[in-house]
């Protein structure tokens, strides 16, 4: 057997066994369950695997922007007119989240943390000032103190006279500043006097800088990859109490900061969200479930609003989407100056299904104040019912460069790792070609070979009259040699 024919044969059964190996390989799913099986593994809170000192310190930039709704005719809303609003901001803060106090507790599989919030303003991503620009919106501490007392006549007529003697109006005029982080006012700085539990001081983010929400526990998805991060409790709890029903109250979900590697299509991922006081989740559209929270039991709002007084102690606090998104159009139509759509007011959420890492996110809630008559208010006669919107925040964050280079360069390791057999199916297919040309090359050189050793047949008996041309041996030579005609 010539090399040729050797290594023809070679590369055959190369081929073949190739072949074999390789859709073997990837109907089994050897290599990618090798690297799933890692990747569950190393993606653990757990001391110096992959992702813990990124999930201890967060080195993706958080942008808190805020914007404001300013009334332009208070005057108007009071005497039973509709509101006119214009949106003004934003107003950027750069949130830095480090954790604090880390502990593993119940033997490491799982962790606590606390979670301070710090901000500072970005002058060259706002609009303004907000110590200098001002806004009116609705006098949210005179409405709660309203709202408070509803329920007694005399508190009421007490209170409204108190509040008269005070000089406080239904809307008030406050720099952004104040709103955000805190003003005394005057009718709190009263009731304070008379019941100290009452805070005299009033802002959205009040108290919430440089502060926690809390202790979480965490776990660490060593036992379960699929808990990874997700909120074993918080505050001591494994659940809240505001809401009607054991579902609606449970803690489901991360904090938003990471999810479990291997992420499927379908899935739905939960976030607990303290400002909203609820665990929420992800592309959810109609969900039965949410009645549960609507407190008192019956007493829903419409869609896309919900009702948090009773965790914001008693102010009567709705959320909602930015101006009204994907809300009834009722709430959108009883002010003017809204402008809802998706480019702006929509929140979701990237994430890298492989390593449940957030690639951007953007959470955008707006607060609202339930505005209606309050018995024995008589500013309050002329109002018609309104979930007036006060500001909205948009809470954005975009992976950094640092990180996004460690993950481009992890999933490369896992993509070639998991087709690693399809590689090999490659190759074999690569040397089954050669195979190929081979064998169409070697039957042309034999099918040449055999034309080449054809002869055609030469008589041996000349004619008569080249008879004497022939005789005594006479060689024959390649040039044709003329002969005379007989």
């Amino acid at each position: 057997m010539t090399r040729r024919a050797c290594a023809l044969y070679a590369t055959g059964i190369v081929c073949a066994h190739l072949l074999i190996v390789g859709i073997a390989l990837i109907v089994a799913q050897v290599f990618p369950t090798l690297i799933h099986n890692r990747l569950k593994k190393e993606v653990t809170l757990t001391e110096g695997s992959r992702v813990f000192e990124s999930w201890q310190n967060p080195p993706a930039p958080i942008y808190m922007q805020y914007y404001f709704f300013n009334v332009t005719n208070p005057k108007v809303f009071i005497a039973g007119g509709k509101a006119i609003v214009s949106q003004v901001g934003p107003y950027t803060y750069r949130e830095y989240r480090p954790r604090e106090n880390v502990t593993f507790v119940d033997n490491g599989t799982k962790v606590s943390a606390f979670t301070p919030k710090s901000f500072v303003f970005l002058s060259e991503q706002s609009v303004g000032d907000p110590e200098v620009d001002l806004v009116t919106t609705i006098n949210i501490p005179a409405l709660a103190v309203m709202k408070k007392v509803a329920g007694s006549f005399w508190m009421s007529t007490m209170a409204s006279v108190w509040m008269t003697s005070l000089g406080t109006e239904m809307f008030m005029t406050r720099s952004v500043n104040e709103i955000l982080w805190g003003f005394k006012d005057p009718l709190l700085t009263s009731l304070h006097k008379m019941k100290p539990e009452v805070d005299e001081y009033f802002g959205f983010m009040y108290k919430k800088n440089g502060t926690s929400d809390g202790e979480f526990v965490f776990h660490t998805g060593e036992q379960n990859y699929m808990d990874y991060a997700k909120i074993h409790t918080w505050k001591g709890e494994r659940k809240i109490s505001w809401w009607a029903s054991e579902e609606s109250n449970m803690i489901n979900g991360t904090d938003g900061s990471g999810f479990h590697p291997l992420v499927s299509k379908d899935e739905q991922l939960y976030v607990f969200t303290a400002d909203l006081c609820r665990s929420i989740y992800m592309n959810q559209e109609e969900n039965p479930a949410n009645a549960d929270f609507c407190v008192p039991v019956g007493e829903c709002l419409g869609t896309g609003v919900l009702s948090v007084s009773v965790c914001r102690k008693g102010a009567p606090v709705v959320v909602s989407f930015p101006h009204f998104y994907q809300g009834d159009e009722k709430y959108i139509n009883a002010v003017e100056g809204l402008s809802p759509n998706q480019e702006d007011h929509e929140t979701f959420l990237d994430i890298n299904p492989t390593l449940g890492i957030p690639i951007r996110a953007s959470k955008r809630a707006q607060i609202n104040i339930l505005v209606n008559r309050v018995p024995g208010f008589p500013i309050t006669k002329n109002l018609n019912e309104t979930i007036f919107p006060v500001m909205f925040v948009n809470e954005a964050v975009v992976i950094d460069d640092a990180s996004a280079s460690k993950m481009r360069k992890l999933l490369l390791v896992v993509m070639l790792v998991s087709n690693f057999p399809l590689l090999i199916v490659g190759l074999a297919a690569t040397l089954l070609i050669a195979f190929i040309v081979l064998v169409v090359k070697s039957r042309q050189k034999k099918t040449s070979a055999k034309e080449d050793t054809d002869y055609s047949h030469i008589n041996d008996k000349p004619d008569e009259c080249n008879s004497d041309l022939y005789k005594n041996g006479s060689s024959i030579a390649m040039t044709p040699v003329e002969v005379e005609k007989c």
